[in-house]
């Protein structure tokens, strides 16, 4: 059966929509393979130019490949000028300076290739990595949290007399600026207060329940607030931002 170059091109275009995309590359490489053969052949002198060469059953057998796979190698070379195919005759060398450009444009583009397929792996490989790091650094700032609350307690300090708070919201004061602790309650005649907001008003003889690193001890004197030993029972209890009896 004969072929023209139209006609391998649309055999070609057929043959792209039938076959699978995984098949279809392992075939498009061999062919490929073949063309790039067949032209280094040409250029080391093997097959002259205006020789005859092999017929497409004769190459198929040569390449132990299908009469299909060579017809689409000779297609391609063919189109670059480098053979002419003779319908019922063969194949002959047709210009070895063509064969000799193919290979320089198809060693070229194996080279933009290889960058392509490292470049892939480098940015698989970094995707990866941004994902561990992502990974570590949560956990970092996990353990880092968790260590840093660890070195906090809770401890009651009652305000004096001459406290400097005294009469003064927490606001005002700047409590937490000032001591390095937060308020968590605030125990006045029996109630508390808990989660007390940023104006509620410190009086003489509460009892303020702080969660602190120990060094906000020495903080505290400075303001003559006065450790209390023991925490509050309430706070292992249920409470809300209210006064509780």
């Amino acid at each position: 059966m004969c072929y023209t170059l139209q006609e391998s091109k649309k055999a070609s275009r057929k043959d792209d929509l039938e076959v699978p995309e995984s098949l279809h590359r392992s075939r498009s490489a061999r062919y490929i393979n073949i063309a790039v053969d067949i032209a280094t052949r040409i250029v080391r002198g093997e097959y002259q130019e205006g020789q005859r060469i092999f017929g497409r059953s004769s190459l198929a057998g040569r390449y132990s490949v299908s009469p299909e796979t060579i017809r689409r190698a000779l297609a391609i070379l063919e189109e670059r000028g480098i053979v002419e195919l003779h319908p019922g005759v063969g194949v002959t060398v047709r210009s070895p300076a063509a064969a000799e450009n193919y290979l320089a444009e198809y060693g070229q583009r194996q080279i933009l290739a290889d960058i392509q397929k490292r470049l892939y792996t480098y940015l698989e490989e970094r995707s990866r990595l941004d994902l561990e790091i992502a990974r570590l650094t949560n956990e970092l700032l996990d353990y880092t949290f968790k260590m840093a609350t660890r070195l906090q307690r809770i401890q009651e300090f009652r305000v004096e007399n001459n406290s400097p708070l005294a009469g003064k919201s927490l606001e005002d004061v700047q409590f937490r600026a000032r001591t390095g602790g937060t308020v968590l309650a605030i125990q006045r005649n029996g109630k508390e207060i808990v989660s007390p907001e940023a104006h509620t008003v410190i009086q003489p003889g509460d009892i303020l329940i702080v969660i602190a690193p120990p060094e906000a001890i020495e903080h505290t004197r400075e303001l003559n607030l006065t450790p209390v030993t023991g925490l509050s029972p309430a706070l292992t209890e249920p409470r809300d931002s209210s006064f509780r009896d």
